[in-house]
């Protein structure tokens, strides 16, 4: 597979190239140049008038909608705007109409975001079902560290009483990837809604919830949509909306908008039932600069390919003396590539700094996530410094 030409990969549209060499996508990327741009502009607009100056702005949230329901190929009113993914799970979970004796199931490394808000719902005598760790592959039954879990178990662990599935597109420690089109299936036959973690994959992995069967998606947007701290994105289905009664609620939950003194109770049932208040503008411009420019420009199809092919041309010049990589089958592949180091991985991060190499540990594992600006080149460096810094004594 070669050198893919369709993308910019220039230091004017991803500026953080000019400072270093930046592998942690999973964690908080640096903003791209339109995302940087159209915050800008919002911010001067309120610098220098406040309200006078924001009419130009009022568009911003529909199309928000507009936009993330084309990135995710479904319908605007599916689409809300959240801070983060915690907020969106937590808007899902103590909204769902669960009985006491329900069941969750999910993963027993979850990141937290996807794990306390289930947890929450203990209280309303609902039982937490999680899923151990186990290697896809049966070969890295030495490591400690997660790995992913499997389709055979969350097979045997759901129940007549199981309402939710709740689990993450892609692991954050590991970068096991589910494979959404069997899980799908299999909640589809039993009416089980699949809730789904989508803050390691939306901007990396295509992700489709209609095509899936996945009642909801919540994400946030400072990872693989290289998009501002602090802001986040729900999907809902409609059926899946209807269940969920409200938790939170201010101006903005109700249909009379802006009518503050008409107090009756008329929330809206598309997705804007969750926006329950104030939103970051700023964000909203950033996040339809960042669409507009770099994820509808491009299918998310090409992206994640030139994703795993850089991630392959890392591999051939990472020393395997040195550095174990936990890979997975096709299927199971995300955006994360972890390495395992002979050497202790937090002093190896460390020492990666003074080469302005930007990587995330977690446990024993080093996690290298190139997005798709990267060339071979850089990911070339990277290994070689990798390779260098792991071989010092």
């Amino acid at each position: 597979m070669g050198v893919n030409s369709i993308f910019d990969k220039s230091e004017t549209a991803f500026p953080a190239k000019k400072n270093c060499l930046f592998l942690s996508h999973c964690a908080i990327s640096p903003m791209q140049r339109h995302a940087k741009e159209a915050a800008q502009g919002f911010l001067d607009a309120m610098a220098e008038g406040g309200i006078s100056e924001l009419p130009p702005f009022f568009n911003l949230l529909p199309k928000f909608h507009q936009k993330f329901a084309q990135l995710l190929k479904t319908d605007v009113t599916n689409i809300s705007s959240v801070h983060n993914t915690a907020e969106g799970m937590c808007l899902i979970a103590n909204g769902y109409p669960f009985q006491p004796g329900d069941e969750v199931v999910s993963y027993v490394h979850e990141f937290p975001s996807n794990h306390y808000p289930w947890r929450l719902q203990e209280k309303r005598g609902v039982q937490l079902v999680l899923l151990e760790d186990s290697d896809p592959l049966q070969n890295f039954a030495d490591v400690g560290s997660p790995r992913g879990w499997s389709m055979e178990e969350l097979e045997r662990k759901v129940t007549a009483k199981t309402r939710i599935i709740a689990l993450s597109h892609v692991q954050f420690t590991s970068g096991y990837a589910a494979d959404l089109k069997q899980l799908g299936i299999f909640c589809k036959e039993r009416n089980i809604d699949l809730v789904i973690d989508g803050a390691q994959s939306v901007g990396c992995l295509p992700l489709y919830p209609e095509e899936y069967n996945v009642s909801a998606v919540a994400v946030s947007c400072w990872k693989w949509l290289m998009g501002p701290f602090g802001t986040g994105l729900l999907y809902t289905s409609a059926d899946f909306r209807d269940k969920i009664e409200l938790t939170m609620v201010g101006s903005s939950s109700m249909q009379q908008g802006l009518e503050y003194l008409d107090h009756t109770w008329n929330p809206h049932t598309d997705g804007r039932k969750f926006e329950y208040s104030t939103l970051s503008w700023e964000h909203l411009a950033a996040m339809i600069g960042l669409l507009d420019g770099v994820f509808l420009r491009y299918s998310m199809d090409d992206i994640f390919r030139e994703v795993l092919r850089l991630q392959d041309v890392f591999l051939q010049y990472l020393d395997p003396h040195l550095f174990r990589p936990l890979l997975f089958p096709d299927i199971n592949r995300s955006g994360i590539l972890v390495i395992i180091p002979e050497c202790n991985p937090g002093e190896l991060v460390e020492r990666l700094k003074k080469h302005a190499v930007v990587l995330t540990q977690r446990s024993e594992y080093i996690r290298i996530a190139p997005h798709f600006y990267l060339s071979d080149e850089d990911v070339k460096r990277a290994a070689e410094y990798l390779n260098m810094e792991a071989a010092t004594k």
